[in-house]
């Protein structure tokens, strides 16, 4: 997997050497829902459609269950960009994105406290 810095659009002293927004081809709004907790995984089919390097980058970074956040950070892009190339994969099927479960737990006191007292023996 080639890491994102080592692409045609980032340079190690002059950082991006493209606006974010110019990567999603100026869109801000994805066509598929996402939560920064959801995960991405390839589906294997390869995009019929022309991608540009980004999405190449994130497709690659989605070989196992992957975060829309930790692919943010990965290709240094704003969320909102990363969800618009995000979904640009899931619309050509080369991705598939779930929203992370949440159970409607409610929150256990005596464990916060116990995980507070470890962090301040820490300190």
């Amino acid at each position: 997997m080639s890491a994102p810095q080592d692409g045609p659009l980032l340079d190690d002293a002059a950082g991006r050497l493209i606006r974010p927004y110019t990567v999603s081809n100026g869109r801000t709004r994805p066509t598929t829902v996402f939560d920064l907790l959801s995960l991405v995984m390839a589906t294997g089919s390869e995009p019929e459609v022309h991608l540009g390097p980004e999405h190449t980058v994130a497709l690659e970074l989605c070989g196992g269950p992957t975060s829309v956040a930790e692919i943010a950070a990965h290709l240094r892009l704003p969320a909102v960009i990363t969800k618009v190339l995000l979904s640009d994969l899931v619309d050509c099927g080369a991705v598939t994105a779930h929203a992370p479960a949440f159970h409607d737990m409610p929150t256990d006191r005596s464990l916060l406290e116990a995980v507070l007292d470890g962090l301040r023996r820490q300190l």
